[in-house]
Formats: structure tokens, C-alpha cells, sequence
């Protein structure tokens, strides 16, 4: 199928309304990306600040950028005056770093905690205590330029459906807690990106808002030729 139907099909099945559909775009050419701009899709997501960089200078300037993958405070800079969230948030060190390069460009950057969901060590994320303790923190109340909308979680690697559903569902009641305790009184706050091509479905039942889909819509992943980040 073309990577139009792909996208249909998806959108069929999530339900425009209520879950967003974010294209992992990451190692694939600009003229894959337009294919499906023009098939209706505007929310990308990217692994690589370079790569990133590079895509967004060629295409339609209302496509909405997310940044997906490990971000290096060194990196902000580069990807501060347009990108639209950062769902992959891992630390207050680099939460400052977002806020000074928003400021810079007289913006400000909507932000997801990434949350350690999985069983495995590879896998970047704040604790559960660690992002309880960053949000209490008064150097996070300082800052002006980030707004946290939500959470991110990735999901073990793994075919054990109950064990996918019982992470999701793990960080679906954290969310909510989160929520009550620290942004009761802000409707910003209502993002959970979570769910992949293997998992998106799992993610769903459990509350997922985002779930970020690559090879579903694109086909499998080429080797990248991208440095690393």
C-alpha cells in the first residue's frame, strides 16, 4: 500500500479527534516526507537535531516538528525557534537549557517528561520520584519559557502483551496523579505520547493522546547515514 493509504488507514483506526498521529520520519529522504504531507500528514517526528534541521529547512513551513529521540542540551540551540514539542525531556539540566534557548527566540517550548517505563537498562527517562522531585523543584517554578503538556513512555521491547498494557497503564496513573497534584488547573497538560507501530493499539486502550508510528507508515527503516547525534 502507498504511504497515503498508510496514513488513512491509521487515521481510521485511532480516530482523528482524539489521538494524534505523529510519522517517525527519522532516516528517510525529504521526498518520502512530502508524500505524506501531501496525503494530509503534518506532524513529524525525528530522532536527530541534524537531520531534523536539514528536513524542516526544505519542507512546508506548517508542519508541526517533533523531537522524539535523546536531546542533547549542546543541540537546543539548533532546533529552538521552531520546534512545535519535545517529548523527550529527561532531566532539569536540559529543561533549563529548552527554557534559555526559548527565550532567546521570544518563544515558548512545549515539553514532555519522558518517563523510565521499561524493563530495560537501555532505555533513556526520569523515575517516577525524579520527575515528582523536578516538578516540586524551585528551579523548575522558575522557568518561563517551557510548559510541560504532558508525559512520554516507551514500552519494553517485547511481544508479552500484559506486560505492554501493564507499563502503559503504569504511567496512564502516574499521568493522572501528575496531573492532580502539579497541573490541576491547566488544560495544556493533557498529553501522553506513547505507543509504536508494535504497541500503538495497546497504548490506545490505555490512554495514549500520541503515538509515534514509523515503519506502519513508511515501510522499514533504512540504514541512517545521518552522524550520530
Amino acid at each position: 500500500m502507498s504511504i497515503a493509504d498508510n496514513i488513512k488507514n491509521l487515521k481510521k483506526e485511532t480516530g482523528d479527534d482524539n489521538v494524534k498521529l505523529i510519522a517517525v520520519s527519522k532516516t528517510k529522504p525529504v521526498e518520502v516526507l512530502q508524500e505524506a504531507y501531501d496525503a494530509g500528514q503534518r506532524v513529524f517526528g525525528e530522532n536527530n537535531v541534524q537531520e531534523m534541521v536539514e528536513k524542516q529547512e526544505k519542507l512546508p513551513k506548517d508542519i508541526e516538528w517533533h523531537l522524539i529521540g535523546h536531546l542533547q542540551t549542546n543541540k537546543v540551540k539548533y532546533i529552538a525557534s521552531f520546534i512545535s514539542l519535545i517529548h523527550s525531556v529527561d532531566s532539569l539540566k536540559l529543561l533549563q537549557e529548552i527554557d534559555k534557548q526559548a527565550a532567546k527566540n521570544k518563544r515558548v517550548i512545549d515539553c514532555l517528561l519522558q518517563i523510565y517505563i521499561a524493563d530495560e537498562e537501555t532505555k533513556f527517562g526520569l523515575g517516577f520520584d525524579e520527575a515528582i522531585e523536578l516538578l516540586r523543584s524551585e528551579e523548575f517554578t522558575a522557568l518561563k519559557n517551557v510548559r510541560i503538556v504532558g508525559l512520554m513512555g516507551i514500552a519494553t521491547n517485547t511481544d508479552n502483551e500484559k506486560q505492554l498494557k501493564e507499563e502503559f497503564y503504569e504511567l496512564h496513573t502516574f499521568f493522572t496523579g501528575i496531573k492532580t497534584s502539579f497541573f490541576r488547573k491547566e488544560d495544556s497538560f493533557k498529553e501522553l505520547s506513547m505507543g509504536m507501530s508494535a504497541d500503538y493499539k495497546i497504548a490506545i486502550e490505555e490512554g495514549s493522546t500520541m503515538i509515534r508510528v514509523g515503519s506502519l507508515i513508511f515501510g522499514q527503516r533504512l540504514i541512517p547515514h545521518w552522524k550520530n547525534n
